[in-house]
């Protein structure tokens, strides 16, 4: 099988020399804003965006194979990332209306696929809300939304990175319940993309289960359970069944821990993961650091804290397969 020249070309220059994606994300913003605001008690101008962003960079491309930001705040800090790491740029305006049912997305107004590979993207990556039992027009328009980025990818020969997290309306989706059915919604999101009408190149997805209700996990501090650990590693081959296409683990905002747990769960169950695209375990306790204290103290805890909690990632890594293994090849050379 072969992949085009440009997708091909934006692929290895996001994996390491393994085929494995260990990625950086740096694409937050209204959450970013909003905590370092509270964390400072002040207002966060455009030059503490850029600021934090880049020191993320900065201290952490050396330990990731590519880091992924937004064209907002990210062009500037782009450039401080180490020669070894791919960038990715988001393409999706942060967040969605709330008063709008269905967390609809909209793309960035100034910006195209054209304009984002312009600017170095290497891969495009857009976030999508998605549940697969939302009514079908809400569904509908998702759908053919995907469909257009895709094409507009293809038309431009730049990877396509398809980011899903699931939800249920007036669900507390960190709660029990929801806990529950995530794996459906995960599985049934991963099922739906992975079709080639969507273009979609890799698919980042959430853990299909919510660690904090295994039995026996290290971070079940409650007791309560959704899933004994051997049904865990079941969702885990159930959500990874579905597709055809490479996917990677995105972090979803829970510790270091949680997350480093789940990628070992995920490699013991025998799930042919490619990477992670990992923002918020691996720096965001550093963020009251950089509101109260500033950039050379966060600077200091990027380089200690920061770097031991991606290389903890790294580590977990170490049971993910090839991007290039889902096209039958043993070297990404073999598609070109």
């Amino acid at each position: 099988m072969k992949i085009s020249a440009g997708k091909l070309a934006g692929m290895k220059a996001v994996s390491d020399a393994h085929g494995v994606i260990a990625a950086a994300a740096m694409d937050q913003r209204g959450s970013l804003k909003k905590a370092l605001a509270k964390d400072s008690g002040r207002e966060v101008t455009d030059a503490m965006m850029e600021e934090f962003k880049g020191l993320v960079t900065e201290v952490l491309t050396p330990h990731a194979s590519a880091i992924l930001l937004d064209p907002e705040w990210g062009i500037g800090p782009s450039k401080r990332r180490a020669k070894n790491a791919g960038l990715l740029l988001a393409y999706e305006k942060t967040g969605y209306d709330a008063a709008t049912p269905g967390r609809l997305p909209d793309l960035l107004d100034v910006w195209s696929v054209r304009r984002l590979k312009e600017s170095g993207a290497d891969c495009i990556k857009i976030l999508l809300y998605y549940t697969p039992f939302d009514p079908k027009p809400v569904n509908e328009l998702k759908h053919a939304w995907v469909e257009r980025i895709g094409d507009e990818c293809r038309a431009n020969d730049i990877p396509f990175f398809l980011e899903f997290v699931g939800y249920e309306e007036g669900a507390d989706e960190k709660g029990l319940a929801y806990a529950k059915t995530k794996p459906d919604v995960v599985a049934g999101a991963m099922r739906e993309f992975t079709k080639d009408r969507y273009g979609v190149d890799v698919m980042k997805v959430e853990i299909p289960i919510n660690m904090k209700f295994v039995e026996g996990a290290a971070c079940n501090k409650t007791g309560e359970v959704a899933y004994t650990r051997a049904e865990a590693k079941a969702l885990f081959l159930k959500a990874a069944d579905a597709s055809t296409k490479p996917f990677i683990y995105l972090s979803a905002g829970v510790s270091n821990e949680e997350f480093t747990e789940s990628l070992n769960l995920a490699t013991e169950s025998g799930v042919r993961f490619s990477g992670v695209l990992c923002g918020r375990a691996t720096w965001k306790d550093g963020m009251p650091v950089f509101a109260k204290e500033g950039p050379e103290a966060f600077r200091r805890w990027l380089e200690t804290k920061g770097v031991e909690n991606i290389n903890n990632v790294n580590a977990a890594l170490k049971g993910a397969a090839p991007w290039f293994s889902f096209y039958g090849a043993t070297s990404a050379d073999q598609l070109g």
